[in-house]
């Protein structure tokens, strides 16, 4: 069972009993679809995981990578979704070009995407990540416009969010990557694309700031 309880003012924990319910965390691989039903034309979960009865916590699009948490249970499910829980999830966004302190100043403070304002959120520019798997295919590389990458942290996940936060600002994303999802790392786990494990078997706090910017 689940259960929200409350600790420090400000502060929420999420505690995850693990009797009755499974949670799963899978390195999503690029190009799949985030559905276990089939797909004319695309590899879906069921390629990867071969669990029956668990479902995607939240979304991840087809060209997207990286860490994808899947249950059995409805309520976790939601929990997790949920941008009312305030749990961040970090993205690595491979762009075109440098971003200077301006463009980062604008996604921290929230960007109006015309369909809605994104809340604030943590952005940084960052080197290029050791230990990141190749992508197949790769991106399209131009000798004539530099890429660098950026670290963002946000607790909400719209469709296709980061990619049009960073378009807003001038810098298309070519490669996008969830690496973490709370205290959940899809590094720390050793996952390469393809591959999953069940978290542990015991009591789990999925825990994150109440305030808008979330501490790593």
């Amino acid at each position: 069972m689940a259960r929200l309880t409350r600790g420090q003012p400000w502060h929420w924990q999420l505690r995850l009993s693990f009797h009755r319910m499974t949670l799963l965390a899978l390195n999503k691989p690029f190009g799949t679809i985030c559905q276990f039903s089939p797909h004319p034309t695309r590899p879906t979960l069921a390629e990867w995981v071969q669990r029956p009865g668990v479902y995607p916590a939240g979304r991840l699009d087809a060209d997207s990578e990286g860490l994808l948490l899947l249950t059995d249970d409805g309520r976790l499910q939601a929990r997790i979704a949920e941008p009312e829980r305030k749990l961040p999830k970090t993205y690595w966004a491979q762009v075109e070009g440098a971003c200077d302190e301006a463009a980062l100043e604008r996604l921290r403070r929230g960007l109006d995407l015309g369909d809605f304002v994104t809340l604030p959120c943590e952005a940084r520019q960052i080197a290029e990540p050791d230990g990141l798997w190749l992508r197949d295919p790769p991106i399209r590389y131009r000798a004539s416009i530099p890429t660098h990458w950026l670290e963002i942290k946000l607790v909400e996940g719209k469709n296709r969010q980061v990619r049009r936060m960073t378009a807003a600002v001038g810098k298309p994303t070519l490669r996008l990557v969830r690496v973490a999802i709370g205290p959940v790392d899809v590094f720390s786990l050793k996952l390469a694309p393809g591959q999953w494990c069940e978290l542990p078997q015991q009591i789990l706090t999925l825990s994150g700031q109440r305030g808008t910017r979330a501490s790593r």
